[in-house]
């Protein structure tokens, strides 16, 4: 029993040890980038970039879909953007031509329909060696971007050392449920603590899927090598955001965040959507990490302690948690040096959330401690014993009746007419959501105008 105690506590307080060093770091290191202005960019070059937004579909629903174009096609940016829509031979495909069909005039808009579903990776590389653009945007198809996305992430491109560059992500869904809150404010610490640290030194780990911008002539070099991913010789078709953004800092490119560049996305609202995600991300998460780790010599002495504080970190967590639970079911003891750092780390870490995001919000997000502790832990050993599984676990086709579709999509019968949007969210819509950027309150309900749930269950 003596043992159990001993690891326990041991173990919980190279925890403690560890995070407090870590996340300190981390939160000096996390400060805001300056800001810019279009004029700036303006000012230095006589033509803007022209830009391609691939948006990657499988089986989405089609309200959804209509109103992440409808974003796209409203953007502020006064260079030249084209779209690219890649249906992964969806099989609701009928249901969504409508969708389709709003932006057919509109020659910005360009339609790509696979005969089979291939993944989303090779979808996206199907539009990109059918574009031209000088840089690309992949934008998830559940995803609105504020109307001045576009324009943010090229003034940080600007910089021909840069070869990827990431916005905020907020959940365009969060007041639907408790669950949708906390993964609101697990994605604002995701990207306002994580990767604003790893950009002071050019070097995101992974820019997420929803909204990534790329320079073209860097993605040519890596195509090939992307397209490519194998593990244990069988193809890796997820994951494909984190191992495109390894694959550029692998090739000398410094990849951003961008916290004013703000994309809404549909989270999953329940329990076990979140999970299978969950599950999916680790399985990338640790694919990735040993390539990752040969780049770190390369790397600021911080994104070294950046991988052991997101790796030995929760390996100690774990430990301390067994080792707890074991000695209260074999001598009915509590842990109590145990159970109380857990709980001051976790207070302490969402104070400070709280405190940076001036939102008291952030207290609620100690919920997230025991569902670490209980079911992310474990699903993460599950992932590290199954990495050989490239099931996406969460795709099926949206049950829509047409007549139902059309109803639902009326609104957006104008969106695609011109740039400016004349049927469009109204324009409050965009401007809130740009006031705000250290904070996703205002963001949220400002960009996503209403609850969405995803399809994805």
């Amino acid at each position: 029993m003596d043992l159990l105690a001993t690891t326990s506590a041991a173990a919980v307080s190279s925890y403690a040890l560890l995070s407090t060093i870590y996340k300190s770091v981390q939160a000096l290191y996390a400060r805001p980038a300056a800001n810019s202005s279009l004029d700036n960019i303006g000012q230095a070059e006589v033509v803007l970039p022209a830009v391609d937004v691939i948006v990657p579909c499988f089986n989405e629903d089609p309200n959804t879909l209509a109103e992440c174009l409808e974003s796209i096609a409203t953007q502020d940016y006064a260079g030249k953007i084209q779209v690219y829509v890649v249906d992964d031979g969806s099989a609701n495909r009928d249901v969504v031509a409508p969708v389709h069909q709003i932006y057919a005039s509109d020659p910005r808009f360009n339609f790509i329909l696979l005969a089979n579903n291939v993944g989303k990776r090779k979808a996206q590389i199907a539009a990109i060696r059918s574009s031209s653009g000088d840089l690309v945007l992949n934008v998830d198809s559940d995803t609105i971007l504020a109307a001045n996305v576009v324009t943010k992430l090229v003034l940080k491109m600007h910089d021909p050392a840069i070869g990827a560059a990431m916005g905020q992500l907020i959940a365009s869904n969060r007041n639907q449920t408790w669950l949708t809150r906390l993964i609101d404010m697990e994605y604002w610490l995701a990207c306002n603590e994580e990767r604003a640290a790893q950009a002071r030194f050019g070097a995101v780990m992974c820019c997420c899927g929803p909204c990534a911008m790329y320079r073209r002539s860097a993605l040519t070099l890596l195509l090939d090598q992307y397209e490519a991913q194998f593990f244990r010789g069988k193809p890796s078709d997820f994951g494909e955001d984190r191992h495109l953004t390894i694959l550029m800092l692998k090739a000398g490119f410094r990849t951003e965040y961008v916290p004013d560049a703000i994309a809404a996305t549909v989270v999953p609202h329940s329990l076990r959507p979140y999970l299978r995600q969950q599950l999916r991300w680790a399985r990338s998460t640790f694919r990735d990490t040993f390539l990752a780790m040969r780049l770190l010599p390369e790397l600021d002495g911080y994104l070294t302690l950046d991988v052991i504080g997101q790796n030995l970190g929760p390996l100690l967590l774990a430990i301390s948690s067994l080792a707890a639970l074991a000695q209260l079911l074999i001598d009915g003891s509590i842990p109590w040096w145990t159970v109380l750092t857990i709980a001051a780390m976790t207070m302490v870490r969402c104070s400070v959330a709280a405190l940076r995001a001036h939102e008291l919000r952030f207290i609620g997000f100690s919920l997230h401690t025991p569902i670490n502790i209980f079911l992310l832990l474990p699903l993460k050993a599950y992932a590290l014993c199954t990495l050989s599984n490239s099931d996406w676990l969460s795709r099926k086709v949206t049950d829509v009746p047409a007549e139902e579709v059309k109803k639902r999509i009326i609104l957006h019968t104008n969106a695609g007419r011109s740039a400016t949007g004349v049927g469009g969210a109204p324009a409050p819509i965009r401007k809130a959501a740009l006031s705000q950027p250290p904070s996703s309150l205002a963001a949220t309900e400002s960009v996503s105008g209403r609850d969405r749930s995803t399809v994805y269950e």
